[in-house]
């Protein structure tokens, strides 16, 4: 499920557009991502 932000706070977005280009953040992102949807997966959620 997709949520939309309805009140974005400009303090946490400019950090994000600043981690956006750190490829340790990215990597450690994406290998949560990917922890979360092996778990759905194995759980069959």
């Amino acid at each position: 499920m997709v949520r939309i932000a309805k009140k974005t706070d400009p303090k946490k977005l400019a950090e994000l557009k600043t981690k956006i280009h750190d490829e340790d953040y990215l990597l450690q992102a994406i290998q949560k991502i990917a922890q979360d949807l092996t778990r759905n997966l194995e759980h069959g959620e």
